[in-house]
């Protein structure tokens, strides 16, 4: 009898692309976004597409499912499924082989559901497309059991709510259950879980693994996160301005990156143990050339320390093997000749900060919204008002030229904070101390020109934030203006120019308009116009969540650079642990609007961990094969803010719960000799003999 592996090696591949080259034609003519491209993936094999924005990943999914638009065209080269070529099909079969056998999980689930269709109507609309003999009785049921699979609570509820009456990561799950529905050989994922928080990642990255094993789906799996294709994908491409640079099995790759650009990319990432002080990430220098600026030769010759203009600078450069054992293969001429063992990025060291007096001082600060209920039945019962507790009796402290990151899932208060600390809320008890005045009550328009200069924010999306119609250096300089730091026009215009050498940019950037600049770029545009009031406190609201990991290492460096020049306090406010262990000296966790623990950064990462801490950090992906870690995935939803746990607010997804005493009782805030506080029942000598979340595979 033949074995299934032999079976599966005669099988032609689920998919196959084979020199890919795809164009866009527009009115300054060909613009080529893919050269060159080979990809191979089997039956039940998940691979890995890697890389900056820009480089081609999504184009190649597009090319995939043939959305190119009206004005892309494949060029060059094949993409077969299950040995057809995805050319000749006609119209009519595309539309039966997308969302049947080829199905799509993009980054953003409520761009790909219906507002106005009930989750019912958009789940059993695919198998009644795609099946001639299956009934709505049939659909429907396969979509209740699907929802099950996908790990979703009351799934009949699910089906009878709107998008929009679902969290983003249920929005996110029945989304890959739609994908699922119709048992797809391909499945396509395009950073399904950018925006999402690291416990709902978690999960959804277990269960995207056990279903691919489950209906033995095939995946491409697009992503800017090492770590998140680390912990999912058998094999890795690496791609760069339209070519796949290298490629290969994922823990060969990971071991032995053998091109320069995966070795910059490894080298944005803050794994466990990067010093922000004593080694610095290093960001990869230069930009992505555009598609009809790319050099002769290599294409990343002009960001490359190794660049040899005889050996690199003409002509294609084509994929060599490394070791065909491990499917590794790299597009490099000069690979072999590189000694990485003796190679390493320089980068400046700095002596730490030493943190100053108090500038933020929140003593049982507390944020509740009314919610009214008119109806009979509650005035009877004398409930006609409740309130969300947004914040809880917040306490802590931020110092001068310190970072103090605030973390948790999404809606555990984080932004309410900020809002109320920004004066675009005011507090309803306790008090917010900043710069010695209580601002806890004072709202924006009652602010000083000061103290509004004081307090600045960086958001997490530029283009939200900027003004498509002015040009940058106004939008600088109006800000210098408003509060007051200059007023004659040279200084102003000499401010400006020297904000833009400060984030590194172009200082003939002052002229040009947000829409000129990439997103990375737009980000710096944000930092400078937020440091140019002279502000004593900084608050950054994801800053880098959704920029690629080259693009995040330099936006944290310029944060730490500007705070090192101005004496800044920075609050950073964010889901991504990884960044905050790098960047934050102190680190605040908040759960359902309350802190469950806070302490110097390394203290937090390290026992003892309160248990939603312990959490959090199993939960983080991170891009080093040699480093273990603990597996701890949270069940169930947030409950209500308007309707909380009694006792512990944790304990009803708490995987460590002693009993009634953490379901009837406010857990103690016990702190350590170090000043390390933690909320909790357990003992904090049963929390000190808990092994570390995250370990070195030597220990």
């Amino acid at each position: 009898m033949v074995s299934d592996a032999a079976t599966l090696a005669n099988q032609p591949p689920v998919l196959e692309i084979n020199d890919l080259n795809i164009s866009y034609f527009t009115r300054a003519g060909e613009i080529p976004a893919v050269i060159d491209f080979s990809l191979t993936v089997r039956q039940g094999e998940a691979v890995g597409l890697v890389g900056e924005s820009g480089c081609g990943k999504s184009t190649v999914a597009n090319a995939i499912m043939r959305y190119l638009g009206n004005n892309g065209r494949i060029v060059g080269g094949t993409v077969k499924f299950k040995g057809r070529d995805m050319a000749e099909l006609s119209e009519e079969e595309l539309r039966q082989l997308r969302g049947s056998e080829i199905a799509m999980v993009y980054q953003e689930p409520m761009a790909a559901l219906n507002p106005s269709l009930t989750i019912a109507n958009q789940l059993t609309e695919v198998p009644l497309y795609h099946e001639a003999d299956c009934t709505p009785e049939e659909a429907y049921r396969r979509a209740i059991d699907m929802l099950a699979n996908v790990r979703l609570p009351d799934p009949e509820r699910v089906m009878g709510a709107y998008p929009h009456q679902i969290s983003g990561g249920q929005q996110q799950r029945v989304v890959i259950a739609m994908a699922l529905l119709s048992n797809p050989a391909l499945l396509l994922l395009d950073e399904p879980t950018t925006a999402l928080d690291v416990t709902v990642e978690a999960g959804i990255v277990e269960l995207i693994a056990e279903l691919s094993e489950k209906f033995g789906t095939s995946m491409l799996y697009i992503s800017h996160n090492l770590g998140l294709i680390l912990e999912t994908c058998n094999r890795v491409c690496v791609m760069y301005s339209g070519e796949a640079h290298e490629e290969g099995d994922i823990r060969a790759l990971f071991d032995r990156p053998r091109h320069p650009y995966t070795h910059g990319l490894f080298g944005c990432i803050a794994t466990p143990g990067t010093d922000k002080n004593a080694k610095p990430l290093t960001p990869i220098r230069g930009q992505l050339p555009l598609p009809h600026e790319r050099p002769d030769g290599c294409n990343f010759g002009p960001r490359c320390d190794f660049f040899d203009k005889e050996q690199c600078g003409h002509g294609l450069i084509q994929m060599r093997d490394v070791n065909p054992a491990d499917n590794h293969r790299v597009r490099c001429a000069r690979w072999d000749e590189i000694d990485w063992s003796t190679y390493e990025v320089k980068s400046d060291t700095r002596e730490p900060l030493v943190p100053g007096e108090v500038v933020l001082d929140s003593d049982e600060m507390q944020k509740y919204y009314p919610v009214y209920d008119r109806s009979i039945a509650a005035m009877i019962s004398g409930r006609s008002v409740r309130y969300v507790k947004a914040n809880e009796e917040l306490s802590f402290i931020a110092r001068k030229r310190q970072t103090v990151a605030i973390v948790g899932e999404s809606g555990c208060g984080k932004s309410t904070f900020a809002k109320v600390l920004m004066g675009l809320e005011t507090a309803t008890g306790g008090t917010l101390t900043f710069e010695g005045s209580d601002v806890s009550r004072q709202p924006v328009q009652k602010r000083s020109a000061r103290q509004l200069g004081s307090l600045q924010m960086v958001f997490q999306n530029p283009n939200d934030t900027l003004n498509p119609s002015m040009t940058i250096g106004r939008q600088i300089a109006r800000v210098i203006r408003k509060f007051r730091v200059e007023s004659n026009a040279d200084l102003v215009e000499e401010r400006v120019l020297r904000l833009l050498d400060l984030v590194k940019l172009p200082r003939d950037f002052a002229r040009r308009r947000p829409r000129q600049l990439s997103g990375g770029q737009k980000q710096r545009v944000g930092i400078a116009r937020a440091f140019a009031g002279n502000p004593a406190m900084v608050v950054a609201d994801e800053p880098v969540s959704a920029l690629d990991v080259s693009v995040q290492a330099a936006v944290t460096g310029l944060l730490m650079d500007i705070q090192r020049e101005y004496d800044t306090t920075l609050l950073f406010i964010s889901h991504d642990l990884g960044v905050v262990r790098y960047l934050a000296d102190r680190v605040v966790v908040m759960y359902l609007g309350q802190i469950m623990e806070q302490g110097q950064t390394e203290e937090v990462f390290a026992p003892p961990y309160h248990p939603y801490t312990e959490a959090l950090l199993s939960a983080v992906p991170i891009a080093d094969p040699n480093i273990e870690k603990k597996r701890i995935i949270l069940e169930g939803q947030l409950p209500s803010v308007l309707n909380p746990p009694q006792g512990c607010p944790f304990h009803t997804r708490c995987p460590r719960k002693l009993g009634n005493i953490c379901e009837e009782t406010p857990p103690p805030a016990v702190e350590d000799t170090t000043g390390h506080i933690i909320r909790c029942h357990i003992p904090l000598d049963e929390l000190r003999a808990v092994e570390p979340v995250i370990r070195t595979a030597a220990e």
